[in-house]
C-alpha cells in the first residue's frame, strides 16, 4: 500500500512559529491548482504497480482551497492511480475556514478525516503565535466537526512561554470534551529564520524552556494514555483503529508521492523533493518538466532513518530487522551505542526489540541521533 500528499503552498497569515514552505498571497492558487492535478497525471507511472491507501492534504492550509477545488484534485488521483475501496483522506484544517456549512460540506465530499489545526484554546496563546483563529472559533468547529466526521484528529501545542502546567491540563481537558479520537502534540520549537526566532532575540517573548516542555510532555502523555489512548509515535495518540494510516505509512517505510512545492517523496530506494518555490514549480510544470532533485539512499541512510523512526513509534527497531537487512556489523555498533541508553533506563529490549522507556520518550531524537552510524562505507 502506498499514499499521495498534496502540499497547498497558502496560507492566510504567517505563524510565527512556522518554517514550512507557504505563501500568503493566494494570487496563484487557481493555477496551482492546475499544476498539482497535472503533476498528479504526470507522475502516475511511479506508482504503476501501486494501490494508494492514503490521499493527504497538507500545507500549507490546505482549507484555504473550496471543496470544488478539493474534489478536483481526488478525482485526479482517482483518474490515474489504482485507490482501495475506502482509502484516508485527510484534510488538514484551520478553525477559521471550518464554518458549519464548510463542515457540512465536506463530510458530504470524498474527504473522511479531519485534522484540525487547534495548537491552543488559550487567546493569548493563538495571539503570541499569529494563528488566524481565535478560542472561540476552535470551539465552535469541534462542536461542528464532531456532528458529521468520526474520524478527527487536532493539533496542540505545548511548552508555549506563560503556559502553565495547569493551563496544560485544561487545554487537554477541553480536547477530550469532544470526544476527539485522535491527538497530535508538539513542543514549540525555536526555528531559524522565523519570526518566533526573531521576536525571542529582540526579547519581545520569552524562549521556550526544556523543563517546561519536558513537564507537559509528561502530563500529556499521563492524561491521554488515562483517557483510552495509545501513545504510538512520539508526538501522535490515537484510539484503537484511529491512528493516521498516512503518518504511519511513513514511519513504516511504506512508498508515497509528494505533489506540489517542496513536497517530498519515497519509492524505498530513493528521496525526492520538489523545489520549494510557488513560482519556479509553475513554471516547470508548465513546461512540462518535473522539478525534483533526488537522491538514493545509502545503507547507512535507511539504516539511520530506520533507528529515527523505529525509535519514535511503538513498533521500536527490530535487531532482527537490523541484522538481517544492514548486518552484523551494524547490529554490533547499535548494541554498542545503546548501551549507556540502556544501562540509564532510557531504552529497553524486549522481545528482541529496542524501545524507549517512558522516561527516554522525551529525549528519542537526541537517543537516535547517537546511534545512526555516520562512517561506515557504502
Amino acid at each position: 500500500m502506498s499514499g499521495i500528499y498534496i502540499h497547498i503552498p497558502f496560507c492566510k497569515q504567517a505563524c510565527h512559529y512556522c518554517d514550512f514552505h507557504f505563501s500568503t498571497s493566494m494570487k496563484k492558487k487557481d493555477e496551482m491548482v492546475l499544476a498539482l492535478a497535472k503533476e498528479i497525471t504526470v507522475r502516475k507511472n511511479e506508482f504503476e504497480n501501486e494501490i494508494v491507501e492514503t490521499i493527504y492534504f497538507g500545507g500549507g492550509t490546505p482549507s484555504v482551497l473550496s471543496n470544488e477545488e478539493i474534489n478536483f484534485l481526488i478525482s485526479e488521483v482517482y483518474k490515474n492511480y489504482n485507490v482501495v475501496e475506502n482509502p484516508e483522506i485527510t484534510l488538514e484544517a484551520n478553525p477559521d475556514d471550518l464554518s458549519a456549512e464548510r463542515i457540512f460540506e465536506l463530510s458530504k465530499s470524498p474527504i473522511n478525516r479531519l485534522s484540525i489545526g487547534i495548537q491552543s484554546f488559550y487567546e493569548e496563546d493563538l495571539k503570541m503565535m499569529n494563528r488566524a483563529h481565535n478560542s472561540a472559533e476552535a470551539i465552535k468547529c469541534l462542536q461542528e466537526a464532531t456532528k458529521y466526521f468520526d474520524n478527527i484528529s487536532l493539533d496542540l501545542i505545548y511548552g508555549i512561554p506563560g503556559l502553565t502546567d495547569e493551563m496544560w491540563k485544561k487545554n487537554i481537558e477541553t480536547a477530550l470534551s469532544f470526544g476527539i479520537p485522535h491527538i497530535s502534540s508538539y513542543a514549540l520549537t525555536v526555528e531559524p529564520k522565523t519570526a518566533l526566532s526573531k521576536l525571542i532575540q529582540t526579547g519581545k517573548i520569552a524562549e521556550p524552556q526544556d523543563e517546561v516542555a519536558s513537564n507537559h510532555f509528561m502530563i500529556l502523555v499521563d492524561m491521554l494514555q488515562k483517557n483510552g489512548f495509545i501513545h504510538y509515535e512520539l508526538s501522535n495518540f490515537g484510539k484503537e483503529n484511529y491512528f493516521s494510516k498516512n503518518n504511519s505509512a511513513y514511519w513504516l517505510g511504506k512508498k508515497y508521492i509528494g505533489i506540489g512545492p517542496s513536497a517530498h517523496s519515497y519509492d524505498g530506494v530513493k528521496r525526492g523533493w520538489n523545489i520549494a518555490n510557488n513560482s519556479l514549480y509553475l513554471k516547470a510544470i508548465q513546461n512540462n518538466e518535473l522539478p525534483i532533485e533526488t537522491e538514493v539512499l545509502t545503507i547507512s541512510d535507511r539504516y539511520n532513518e530506520y533507528i529515527m523512526t523505529g525509535l519514535r513509534t511503538i513498533w521500536g527497531v527490530s535487531l532482527d530487522r537490523i541484522e538481517n537487512e544492514f548486518g552484523a556489523e551494524y547490529l554490533k555498533y547499535l548494541l554498542e551505542q545503546s548501551q549507556k541508553f540502556l544501562n540509564d533506563d532510557l531504552l529497553f529490549i524486549e522481545n528482541n526489540i529496542l524501545k524507549p522507556t517512558p522516561k527516554g520518550k522525551f529525549l528519542t531524537d537526541g537517543i537516535a541521533s547517537d546511534l545512526f552510524y555516520l562512517n561506515l562505507e557504502d
